[in-house]
C-alpha cells in the first residue's frame, strides 16, 4: 500500500509540467503576491479536495457523474471568469456584486485588491479544482481503476488523496518561487496594478482555453513536455505487474469496468497521456511485455524451466479461494460453488469475448479442460464485461457457442467474483487446489507450459493417476494466433473520448454530432477519424454512410472491435492498407478485395500481414450509416 502511495504521489507531483495544466496554472498564480499560509495554501488545499472528491465519484458513481462534473466545469469557469473580470475591472465587480449577499460581496472585493483571505482562496481551489480534471496520466488511471474495481473504500481514498497532494506540492513550490518573482517585479517596477490586471488577463484567458477544449484537445497534441513516459517509468520501475488496475487486454477495470465513466466524468482527460490506454495499461503505460493490450505477456517456459517439468513445482498457499457467487447467470452449467468442488482442481479463467489477449489465450483453456476433465479438473469461465454490449448474457453466450467452449462460464455483469478474487487483469488465471486453497496465479498470456505443469501437480496432489507430463500442443486459429510481441509496436486504442489517445483529427466534441477530417500524414501510432460521427465514452459512432477511421500501426495484426447501428442492420466496409486493397495482408473478417461487413457486436480481425512487419496505414472506409467502432488491437 507504501508503495502504491508513493506512485500515486509522484504521479501527482509530475502534472507540473504536462500541457493541460497550463490553463489552471493563472489561477494558481493569482495569488502568489499573496501571503502563502492566508491564500496560496488554502487555494491548493481547496483544488486538492476538490479533485479528489471528484475523483472519487468519476471511480464508484458511475456514468450520471459524467453529467453532474460537467455542470460543475461550467460553473466552475463561471466563476473563474468572474474573478479575472473582478482582477480586470474593479468597478465592473462593485455593479455584478451588489445583488449579491455580503459574503459574496466581501469574496469579491477579496479578489479585487489582492488581499486574500483563506476561506476565499479555498474557495477558488475549489473551482481550480473542478477544472483540474484533465492532467490526469497513467498512474492516475491505475488509481481510479483499482477504485473503480473496489468500490468506495478508505483505501481509494488514500490514494488519490496522495495524488491530489503530490500535484498540490509541485504547485505549492511554483507558487513560493512565483510569489518571490511578483514581489521583486513590484518593488523594483512599481508594476502590482499591472501585475494585477496581466492576472486577470492570464485568467480569462485560462478559462477561454479550458471552455474551447484545448485543456485535453490541443495542449496536449502540442506538448514537448507530457509526463506519460515519465509516469509510465515509474509504473515500470516502481510498481511491475502489482500495481491494481493496470489490466491487459481490452481494459483495466471493468468498464468496461468503467463504461468510460471515469474518463468521461473526469473530462475526456482523466484517462489521458496513456493511462487505460487498452484497458488499463495496454501497450502504453505497461507495454513491452509488461502488460501489453491487456495483459502481461510472456513466453513459454524456458528450456530450463522444460528441463526440470517433471520435478515438483513450489506452489505455495495463496489462501482460500473465495466464493463464486454474485453472477447473474451461468452457461453451460447450474452455479457452481466452491465447497461443492472441493476434491477438484479448479482452474478459474477471467476473460471478455472482445478481449484479444483473452481470445489467444482460450485454444490453451480450452485444451486443458478436455485433457483433464475425467481426472478432476474443473475449469470455470467468469466472464467479466468491458463494454457495454459484453453484459447482455444472450452476446456472452453465442460468442461462448462460436469459440467451441463447453466449460461452465459464469457471466460476472456485476463484477462480484471479479471482487471476491481481488483481480485487475484480463485474462487471468487462478488455480486452486483440491482443498480449496489458491495455490498459483498467472496475468495474462504466455507461460502456458509452466500453467498445464501445474494443473498436472495439483491433480497429482488430489491423488489422480497416471497424469501426462507432456504438455498440449495448442497452436491458435485465426485471431487466436499468438503473435511475435516483439515485432508489436502500436498499443490498444480506444476511440471512445473517455481513455482515447493520439487523435489527430482535431477536438472532439463530446456526445453530440460533427465532422472531422483524417488528416493527409499520420505519425506512427496516431488515427483519426473522417466524416459524420458521434464521440461518446466508449465508443465512436458513424451518423452518415461514408465516413473512415485512419491509423498508423506497427503490427502483423490489426483488429477492430465493431458493432452495428440500434437496429442491427449490417454495416459494409471496405479495408485499405496504404491506400490498396489489402490482398494477402486481409484478415478473417475481410475479402481480399478489402470488403467486409459488420453483423453483429464482436472482435473483427481485419489485417493479418504475411513476412516482414514494418509501418503501414490503415483505413477502414464505411458505406453505411450506424456502425460503433470501440477499440483497436494488434497481435
Amino acid at each position: 500500500m507504501l508503495l502504491l502511495i508513493l506512485l500515486a504521489y509522484l504521479g501527482g507531483a509530475l502534472t507540473i509540467v504536462s500541457p493541460c495544466i497550463l490553463p489552471v496554472l493563472p489561477f494558481v498564480f493569482s495569488s502568489a503576491s499573496q501571503p502563502f499560509r492566508r491564500s496560496g495554501l488554502p487555494l491548493l488545499i481547496g483544488m486538492a479536495l476538490t479533485f479528489a472528491l471528484v475523483a472519487s465519484l468519476a471511480a464508484v458513481g458511475g456514468g450520471w457523474v459524467v453529467t453532474a462534473n460537467q455542470y460543475g466545469r461550467w460553473l466552475a469557469l463561471a466563476l473563474m471568469a468572474f474573478f479575472a473580470l473582478a482582477l480586470l475591472f474593479p468597478h465592473v465587480s462593485e455593479r455584478l456584486t451588489q445583488p449579491l449577499v455580503s459574503v459574496g460581496n466581501r469574496l469579491s472585493q477579496t479578489a479585487q485588491d489582492g488581499q486574500g483571505r483563506p476561506w476565499a482562496a479555498l474557495l477558488l481551489g475549489v473551482a481550480t479544482g473542478l477544472l483540474w480534471a484533465p492532467c490526469a496520466g497513467p498512474i492516475l488511471g491505475l488509481v481510479l481503476t483499482g477504485a473503480a474495481l473496489q468500490g468506495a473504500n478508505v483505501g481509494s481514498t488514500v490514494l488519490l488523496l496522495a495524488y491530489a497532494a503530490g500535484a498540490a506540492t509541485s504547485l505549492g513550490l511554483a507558487l513560493l518561487a512565483g510569489g518571490r518573482v511578483f514581489s521583486a517585479m513590484k518593488r523594483s517596477l512599481g508594476a502590482g496594478e499591472w501585475v494585477r490586471r496581466g492576472l486577470g488577463v492570464l485568467m480569462l484567458g485560462g478559462v477561454a482555453a479550458i471552455s474551447l477544449g484545448w485543456d485535453t484537445g490541443v495542449l496536449a497534441q502540442v506538448s514537448t513536455a507530457s509526463t506519460g513516459s515519465l509516469e509510465q517509468s515509474l509504473v515500470a520501475r516502481l510498481a511491475g505487474d502489482k500495481v491494481p488496475g493496470a489490466a491487459g487486454g481490452d481494459g483495466a477495470a471493468p468498464g468496461g469496468a468503467m463504461t468510460g465513466a471515469v474518463g468521461g466524468a473526469m473530462n475526456g482527460g482523466a484517462m489521458n497521456g496513456g493511462a487505460m490506454n487498452g484497458g488499463a495499461m495496454s501497450g502504453a503505460a505497461m507495454n513491452g511485455g509488461a502488460m501489453t493490450g491487456g495483459a502481461m505477456t510472456g513466453g513459454a517456459m524456458t528450456g530450463a524451466m522444460q528441463a526440470k517439468a517433471t520435478q515438483s513445482l513450489s506452489l505455495p498457499d495463496e489462501g482460500p479461494a473465495p466464493a463464486l457467487s454474485g453472477a447473474v447467470q451461468w452457461l453451460n452449467s447450474p452455479p457452481l460453488d466452491m465447497a461443492q468442488l472441493r476434491g477438484k482442481v479448479v482452474l478459474v479463467d477471467f476473460w471478455t469475448y472482445s478481449c484479444i489477449n483473452c481470445l489467444r489465450a482460450l485454444p490453451y483453456v480450452k485444451a486443458w479442460a478436455d485433457k483433464y476433465r475425467d481426472q478432476g479438473l474443473v475449469v470455470i469461465g467468469v466472464h467479466a464485461p468491458e463494454f457495454a454490449f459484453e453484459r447482455d448474457a444472450d452476446n456472452v453466450k453465442r460468442a461462448a457457442a462460436k469459440l467451441g467452449l463447453d466449460y461452465p462460464i459464469a457471466v460476472d455483469n456485476n463484477y462480484a467474483i471479479w471482487r471476491a478474487f481481488n483481480n485487475q487483469y484480463w485474462p487471468a488465471h487462478y488455480f486452486i487446489d483440491a482443498q480449496g486453497r489458491i495455490r498459483h496465479h498467472h496475468f495474462g498470456e504466455g507461460e502456458y507450459d509452466q500453467s498445464e505443469r501445474v494443473i498436472q501437480q495439483l491433480l497429482r496432489e488430489a491423488g489422480a493417476r497416471d497424469v501426462s507430463t507432456q504438455v498440449a500442443d495448442v497452436r491458435g486459429q485465426g485471431a487466436q494466433l499468438a503473435p511475435d510481441m516483439a515485432e508489436v509496436g502500436s498499443p490498444e486504442t480506444y476511440l471512445g473520448y473517455a481513455r482515447a489517445e493520439r487523435f489527430a483529427s482535431g477536438r472532439v466534441t463530446h456526445d453530440d454530432p460533427a465532422t472531422y477530417t483524417a488528416p493527409d500524414k499520420l505519425k506512427l501510432n496516431q488515427w483519426g477519424l473522417a466524416g459524420h460521427w458521434i464521440v461518446e465514452d466508449e465508443q465512436a459512432r458513424l451518423d452518415q454512410s461514408g465516413g473512415r477511421i485512419v491509423y498508423r500501426f506497427h503490427a502483423r495484426d490489426l483488429h477492430l472491435v465493431l458493432g452495428p447501428g440500434a437496429d442491427h442492420k449490417p454495416v459494409r466496409f471496405r479495408v485499405t492498407v496504404d491506400g490498396k486493397a489489402p490482398g494477402d495482408a486481409h484478415g478473417a473478417d475481410v475479402a481480399a478485395d478489402g470488403s467486409g461487413t459488420v453483423t453483429e457486436q464482436r472482435l473483427y480481425q481485419l489485417l493479418r500481414q504475411p513476412g516482414a512487419v514494418g509501418d503501414h496505414t490503415f483505413a477502414i472506409e464505411f458505406l453505411d450509416p450506424g456502425v460503433s467502432a470501440y477499440a483497436f488491437t494488434f497481435g
